[in-house]
């Protein structure tokens, strides 16, 4: 797949999920030109804000008196946001905005809050930025705001630029939404192999950073993998690896190439279907199982879960307690516990089933 369609497809995919995304890339090599074609395909109006000539007070609000009280009264880009209940805010040269001003902006990424404004939650968050040595008067990024995005890296290929200028350059594909039942599942498989690796779930840099593992950062991983089931391999991995960092990104999918997990329906139909032997995998198909439950919504369902439940909690307590506590949370109304299952009062007490 040619690099620059891939970094094309990932910024597609993450706008689409409404994933906050930092593009890295040289002057003049078309990011503004992406994103507000992207914008127009989607029908998503975008606001420009270039951090360079911005003040802290165009993103933490200028104080006015109201009323007698004090109001952080908002820009009016975000303003216009808000009015179109949805749309695109573009932060463009992320890294020529100096520190004070970025701190500003750490509360518009992560809470859509601009002064005493909050955006809508499907205004979508995109930042473009230049290396702070290719940036005039450049700063690093801070490690707060970092930890906030999905990081790519914004290449164009000279063969890509080749047949653009010949036949026109390629419009971003529009992928569809995950399901709720698929960012369950994806946020199941995440937690499974930080179980396996639990070092990873945190690794604060020491200095300027770019992508690196928070609980922040892994949940923005396991929603890329919710809406890439159907994406090139190389798309998937350019977001997730964009959210957590190369070491971490590239474990996580190293490992989740080698789980070939059974189908959850498969395991809830026949009651005697094999089970992995490993614990990490056995904590991603009770995990894949119960998102399936949750998807389908079905008292019948739900008991059957208990059974294969039941199964795990014989070799694996512990695991079965997990995912006891997760089905547990999503009884269906008139469901009831199966006979099979009356018997493990210690796993039902764990996920509060029983006093």
């Amino acid at each position: 797949m040619d690099r620059g369609l891939c970094f094309v497809d990932a910024l597609s995919i993450a706008v689409t999920a409404n994933l906050p995304v930092l593009l890295w890339g040289a002057p003049g090599t078309g990011k503004t030109s992406a994103v507000l074609a992207l914008g127009e395909r989607l029908g998503l109006p975008a606001e420009v804000v270039v951090g360079s000539i911005r003040e802290p007070s165009d993103f933490a609000g200028l104080p006015v008196l109201r009323d007698g009280r004090t109001w952080f009264a908002p820009p009016r880009w975000a303003e216009r946001l808000a009015e179109s209940g949805t749309g695109i805010l573009f932060l463009d040269e992320l890294t020529t905005a100096p520190p004070a001003v970025q701190a500003a902006m750490l509360r518009v990424v992560l809470e859509r809050a601009v002064g005493d404004l909050t955006l809508p939650g499907s205004v979508r968050i995109v930042a473009a930025a230049n290396p702070p040595e290719q940036a005039a008067d450049g700063w690093d990024l801070s490690a707060p705001l970092a930890n906030r995005l999905i990081h790519l890296d914004w290449t164009v290929s000279a063969a890509s630029v080749a047949d653009g200028f010949t036949g026109g350059f390629p419009a971003p594909s529009l992928p569809g939404f995950g399901s709720s039942a698929d960012v369950h599942r994806a946020r199941a498989l995440v937690g499974a192999f930080l179980r396996v690796r639990p070092e990873l779930v945190l690794s604060v840099p020491g200095g300027p950073a770019r992508a690196w593992p928070s609980p922040r950062t892994w949940e923005l991983a396991a929603i890329a993998l919710a809406h890439t089931a159907d994406a090139p391999a190389e798309v998937r991995a350019e977001l997730v690896v964009g959210a957590v960092g190369e070491a971490a990104g590239y474990e996580l999918l190293s490992w989740l190439r080698d789980l070939d997990l059974p189908d959850p329906e498969t395991l809830l139909a026949d009651p005697d279907a094999p089970l992995p032997s490993r614990v990490d995998r056995v904590h991603a198909v009770l995990g894949s199982v119960v998102a399936h439950v949750a998807a389908d919504g079905g008292a019948d369902t739900w008991e059957r879960a208990w059974t294969l439940i039941a199964r795990v909690a014989r070799r694996t307590p512990d695991v079965a307690a997990t995912a006891a506590r997760s089905l547990a949370a999503r009884r269906p109304r008139g469901a009831a516990l199966p006979e099979t299952v009356l018997g493990l009062a210690p796993i039902l007490r764990s996920a509060g089933l029983l006093p």
